[in-house]
């Protein structure tokens, strides 16, 4: 299997790099032994042994990176591009369309397997050397042990929801093997288990390096892996009811520790939506709801980008730049600037997803979404080629407003409430959900913008950060990847599953334990649209839970309000057997080409692989 077989060749070269320093002389073709120092040697001793476990850190940067198969196709993110799924041009990926270019061919697919692969290449290659490290103390190499254990774990974990059935080496790889069978999931899922109960009786609560896994990420992993096993897909995991109950005892243990952050707002980085009044202050990532964080800052064990992987080129979190909107459009621009960034249409908000906030009372709408859009520079004789006046002009100032996204449940209705560009009064362009994605002036019924102003979606910036040099991954910002909100959403939901013994009551007091927190008011019924499919409709429903309407769906919901962008949600709608309903409902790129179904809860295995096993690799069912 390539990727399993190739890394000891990368490890080696990376440690020799590393710790190996060489002249050249003019003699440089005579053989002269310079370092007898080998992987054997090096990994034998206490330094060596604790870099062999510092290299295991760096590859959560790229395989977080690698969230096109978690985010895109799902009910709330797409790559949409510039184009919308009510014209007849499909301009989106696979991903979106589930059509037969999702097929075994497909880069995202090898990118992430091989990822994968080479991170439990790396922690195998801990356990197996662990038993020949002599100097150290036992308890420091039982912990550096567990952290590899965990690192594994999760590898598989991720593999085992994306694939099924997987090839499971648990030894470290010496020489090359086509061998790669797939072992069943029942299995797999026994053997990250077995891996995360070790770990967490030998972790410590807080690490002496801040990023290192802790007994805490452990018992975050355990409670989401004992939720999965007990939804038991296709009655293939070996799970039962009660893995509900160990995933709700795991998740208050979470909710024991972690106390939650006093605001939402406070998890993420510090900004103004208006670039002319920026914050500049220091950013602090370590907030104590925080479980487990995927590492930006300069702490020497993970401020490297791999060398074996050039994905993370920069080296630094490429969260701020990745996510749909831009204000590259906007009149006053000052062009490709830190004032708005990059944002690059990779994973963009489907117009569901804004109707299922209350955008007044809900603190998560704000902070996820800039609604208003700001000239940089004075515009003097801007032309907004109005549809009844062609040769208006107007002047824009810096700082004046150049769009306005309207609310979901307040849309512009009237021409006083819409831009000079339809013949409305305002001097800005004023656009309504249903208008999002894909250019201004639908109301005139074409899908290319008839206006100077912008149009297109609103800057999904919940990751942003201020005074990033115009790129793609150059954010310092921590990741974060386990938080203790979403252990009150497991636990809920392992209840609704038939869990008992909560130690907060039912599933509805931990979900508005989550909610109280995102809301301005503690207490009121905030309310989303019914039908946020449709999105002409003003329908409005409240989304406080109580014991009579907790559902799967309610929390999903909520789990889509409190966690967008963060590197879950295709395995929630596949743990909850909910991916093919809510794509169809929500994903109006999947609606429009009908094609998702069952077979798509597993990904094909990737080409790549079958082509390089012997005996080959048998693809999953449908591909």
């Amino acid at each position: 299997m390539k990727s399993i077989r190739y890394i000891r060749f990368n490890m080696f070269t990376i440690t020799l790099m590393c710790m190996v320093v060489t002249g050249c002389k003019e003699d440089f073709l005579v053989e002269k032994p310079v370092t007898t120092l080998t992987t054997d040697v090096y990994y034998s001793t206490e330094a060596g042994f604790e870099d062999l476990v510092r290299s295991c850190y760096p590859l959560l940067r790229n395989i977080h990176q690698a969230r096109t198969l978690v985010l895109n196709g799902t009910d709330i993110f797409s790559q949409t591009g510039f184009s919308d799924p009510k014209f007849a041009t499909l301009t989106t990926s696979a991903l979106e369309h589930y059509d037969v270019r999702l097929n075994a061919t497909l880069t995202d697919l090898q990118t992430l397997w091989t990822l994968l692969y080479a991170e439990i290449a790396r922690t195998n290659t801990v356990v197996s050397r662990a038993d020949g490290i002599s100097t150290m103390t036992a308890d420091a190499k039982a912990v550096r042990v567990s952290e590899a254990k965990f690192l594994r774990a999760l590898s598989y974990f991720y593999l085992v929801q994306q694939w099924g059935d997987v090839p499971m080496p648990l030894t470290e790889t010496l020489s090359p093997s086509k061998d790669a069978k797939r072992v069943a999931s029942a299995d797999v899922y026994k053997q990250i288990l077995t891996d995360l109960v070790d770990a967490e009786t030998k972790l410590p609560v807080t690490a002496g390096n801040y990023g290192r896994v802790t007994k805490g990420a452990a018992q975050f992993l355990l409670s989401r892996v004992y939720l999965t096993r007990g939804w038991n897909f296709n009655n293939s995991l070996g799970g039962s009811a009660a893995d509900f109950d160990l995933a709700l005892q795991y998740a208050d243990k979470i909710i024991d520790a972690y106390p939650l952050a006093t605001t939402y707002s406070s998890l993420f980085p510090t900004r103004s939506e208006n670039p002319l009044k920026q914050y500049t202050g220091a950013q602090n990532d370590k907030n104590p709801e925080i479980v487990f964080a995927v590492q930006y800052n300069p702490d020497v064990l993970t401020n490297k980008t791999d060398p074996a992987f050039t994905q993370d080129v920069a080296g630094g979190n490429n969260l701020h730049s990745v996510f749909g909107g831009s204000g590259d459009s906007y009149p006053g621009t000052k062009g490709r600037t830190t004032d708005y960034n990059r944002y690059q249409p990779y994973h963009v908000t489907n117009p569901a997803m804004y109707r299922l906030f209350d955008p007044e009372n809900d603190s998560r709408y704000d902070l996820n979404f800039v609604e208003v859009g700001y000239a940089l520079l004075p515009v003097a004789g801007f032309k907004p080629l109005p549809v009844v006046n062609p040769n208006l002009k107007i002047d824009i100032k810096a700082g004046d407003t150049v769009v306005y996204f309207r609310p979901w449940n307040k849309p512009a209705v009237s021409l006083a409430d819409r831009g000079v560009d339809l013949g409305g009064k305002k001097n800005y362009s004023v656009v309504n959900v249903d208008e999002y994605s894909g250019g201004y002036g639908f109301v005139n019924g074409s899908a290319v913008n008839v206006s100077g102003f912008p149009g297109d979606q609103p800057l999904m910036w919940k990751f942003w950060q201020p005074g990033i040099a115009y790129g793609d991954a150059f954010g310092t910002f921590n990741e974060a990847i386990f938080r203790s909100a979403e252990a009150y959403l497991m636990a809920a939901e392992a209840i609704v599953k038939g869990a008992k013994g909560g130690k907060l009551g039912g599933a509805e007091v931990y979900y508005n334990k989550v909610l109280d927190r995102a809301l301005v008011k503690k207490g009121i019924d905030p309310q989303c649209a019914k039908s946020p499919e449709n999105v002409k409709s003003l329908e409005a429903v409240s989304y406080r839970a109580t014991s009579a309407n907790i559902t799967i769906d309610l929390i999903l919901d909520e789990r889509a309000r409190e966690l967008m962008g963060e590197y879950s949600r295709w395995f929630d709608l596949k743990r909850t057997g909910k991916l093919v309903e809510r794509v169809k409902k929500y994903n109006p790129w999947a609606a429009k080409s009908a094609s998702i179904a069952d077979k798509h809860n597993l990904r094909p295995i990737p080409q790549g692989e079958i082509d390089l096993s012997y005996p080959a690799m048998p693809q999953n069912p449908g591909y």
